[in-house]
């Protein structure tokens, strides 16, 4: 017995690459960002998730495939859930 159900499509999810451009994958992103404050850190992150909680919109959310674009894009690690990395980041000569 065929279904009558069309095929049904992979989901995709929108990504930003090295390049800071929107991209589409088929696999969700490690990571998350914030646009505007140009940080990332993992997706269960506190202080994300207490904004999220408190009902703050998260229209200025991105998404990461892993930690290298984040870095290549501009982005900082988050100073809760990235401690070590954050540290690393604020010591370094060469930041901007």
């Amino acid at each position: 017995m065929a279904s009558s159900r069309p095929p049904r499509t992979p989901e995709t999810y929108k990504l930003l690459g090295p390049d800071g451009a929107l991209y589409e994958s088929e696999t969700p992103g490690l990571l998350g960002g914030h646009a505007r404050t140009r940080v990332y850190g993992r997706l269960d992150c506190p202080v994300a998730l207490s904004f999220l909680r408190r009902g703050f919109e998260p229209k200025h959310r991105v998404f990461f495939a892993d930690e290298a674009a984040a870095i290549a894009a501009g982005y900082r690690p988050c100073g809760a859930c990235q401690r070590e990395k954050y540290r690393a980041w604020k010591d370094a000569p060469t930041r901007e």
